[in-house]
């Protein structure tokens, strides 16, 4: 029981952290890169802040998003276990195909795919139905 709350709960963490490589950190970027700017035109100075401050934040979450991973792969003894990436398989189809397990997404692949889905779901949403219609607006 205790194992499964500590899967879960590492699981949630790679979830927020996941959704926040694309809200969090860009909105943070962004509110920074407004700190710097002030009023009037946008300056060189803020787009320069907003984008390193963009790269920063996204290292640090996927640095830790790894960590997170690691103790997941400790926790479920999955640590250790080479695989191959699709990519780097031979395109021959003369070696067999690898077991059913080898083939399944791992946890933090699942959170990364759903993370992606749910943001692009959400930037769907806000600009077909929330954003409002650009054409003709003058």
């Amino acid at each position: 029981m205790i194992v499964r709350l500590k899967r879960l709960a590492l699981m949630t963490v790679m979830a927020v952290l996941a959704m926040n490589i694309w809200t969090g950190g860009p909105l943070f970027a962004l509110w920074l890169g407004s700190r710097v700017q002030g009023s009037g035109p946008p300056s060189m100075t803020a787009v320069f802040v907003v984008a390193v401050t963009l790269v920063l934040v996204s290292l640090l979450l996927l640095k830790g998003l790894a960590v997170v991973e690691g103790a997941y792969a400790d926790l479920t003894g999955r640590h250790g276990a080479r695989r191959q990436l699709p990519w780097m398989r031979s395109m021959r189809g003369e070696r067999a195909h690898g077991s059913e397990r080898e083939r399944r997404l791992t946890p933090i692949e699942m959170v990364v795919v759903l993370s992606v889905m749910l943001a692009a779901a959400a930037f769907e949403v806000w600009f077909f139905f929330l954003s409002g219609s650009s054409i003709g607006t003058g």
